[in-house]
């Protein structure tokens, strides 16, 4: 399969678990069965409206990170200056934040809100969906109205909650080619909001896991390389803890449901993410791995945003369901931005 095809199948995948996650995102687990039966819940809730199965802020952001990324790719290529972080990815997110509060931190940033240079083919703030509050982080939101980027250097908080690293999954398909230079700006991305080390250290290492596994790695051997990065980064004993937890309970012979109650709730960015290495480890088929990523007491569509982005990343759009990819919410809009991040890749 082609990397593109990575690329696009990566990103639809991460929207169809936070999709299906999102219904039951707040719900403990005897809830959701309750309400849907013994397996939990196991296909899209339609909207009635719409027909569709409604994305949350996961995917908002990630997608606004796709767009931040191919906004900077555009500037830094005609400056011959910049970065990733501070010369799209930031401007990106506070146009995210306008989509949420119809405000921006300062008047100076309303330009931002104008078309850009790298829009002359579509643009993000045209689709009406992304402006629905779908319970935006509390974290995202206050950091962004802060006026100030936080930096790993300069963190503007001490959150470690899963919004850094539940949208960088386009950091690790655009930098592929370099998965230590994808950690470390996954990591500058995910401080931008959040300033614990937990929060932003497993941003890096899912954004290794992504690259690596475009490299043509699989999962067990993308998550060893980014272990071996996350290692050579301060203070990462606690991601780590969770990363090795994962691929241990993936090789036991342990209830599932047991398994993933050991390794928290997902509210956090080091059990989110071990969460769903541990359902990517577990089981390869990408429905029944998506399915078991979201029926747990915690964080559902973050879980199953995540598991979706390496599932995609491995397998490959032919290993989605169709049905599923065609009632996802902004398809379309999914399809075109992991296009442009990829025509953007070929030219880093």
């Amino acid at each position: 399969m082609s990397k593109k095809d990575l690329f696009i199948a990566s990103l639809l995948g991460g929207a169809i678990g936070d999709a299906l996650g999102y219904t039951v995102e707040f719900m403990k687990l005897d809830e959701i069965k309750s309400r849907f039966g013994e397996d939990g819940i196991t296909d899209f809730e339609l909207n009635r409206y719409t027909g569709k199965a409604m994305i949350s802020d996961d995917t908002q952001m990630t997608l606004f990170t796709a767009d931040g990324l191919i906004w900077a790719k555009d500037r830094i290529s005609e400056r011959g200056i910049g970065s990733y972080v501070g010369s799209g990815v930031y401007q990106s997110y506070l146009r995210w934040l306008y989509t949420q509060t119809r405000s921006m931190p300062d008047e100076h940033y309303d330009w931002l809100l104008d078309p850009q240079p790298h829009e002359e083919s579509n643009r993000i703030l045209n689709y009406k969906e992304l402006f629905s509050a779908r319970a935006p982080g509390h974290t995202c939101l206050s950091a962004l109205e802060s006026n100030k980027m936080g930096t790993i250097e300069r963190p503007i908080n001490d959150s470690k909650g899963c919004g850094g690293v539940m949208r960088v999954a386009p950091v690790g398909l655009f930098l592929h080619n370099d998965p230590e230079q994808a950690f470390i700006v996954a990591a500058e991305i995910a401080a931008i909001t959040h300033g614990h080390p937990s929060g932003y250290l497993a941003a890096g290492t899912l954004a290794v896991i992504i690259a690596e596994l475009l490299n043509g790695k699989n999962i067990a051997e993308s998550a060893e390389r980014a272990i071996a990065i996350l290692r050579s980064h301060p203070q990462h004993e606690e991601t780590l803890k969770a990363m090795e937890a994962a691929i241990e309970l993936a090789e036991s012979e342990l209830n599932h449901e047991e398994a993933i109650s050991r390794l928290g709730e997902g509210w956090v960015a080091e059990e989110a993410l071990a969460i769903a290495l541990y359902c990517a480890l577990k089981e390869t088929d990408f429905r029944k791995a998506v399915i078991m990523s979201v029926n747990h007491d915690g964080d559902s569509d973050s879980t199953g945003s995540i598991c979706g982005n390496i599932l995609g990343a491995c397998h490959g759009l032919n290993a989605i369901p169709e049905d599923w990819v065609n009632h996802v919410e902004l398809k379309e809009l999914i399809v075109d931005t992991a296009g442009r991040l990829y025509d953007r890749n070929e030219t880093v």
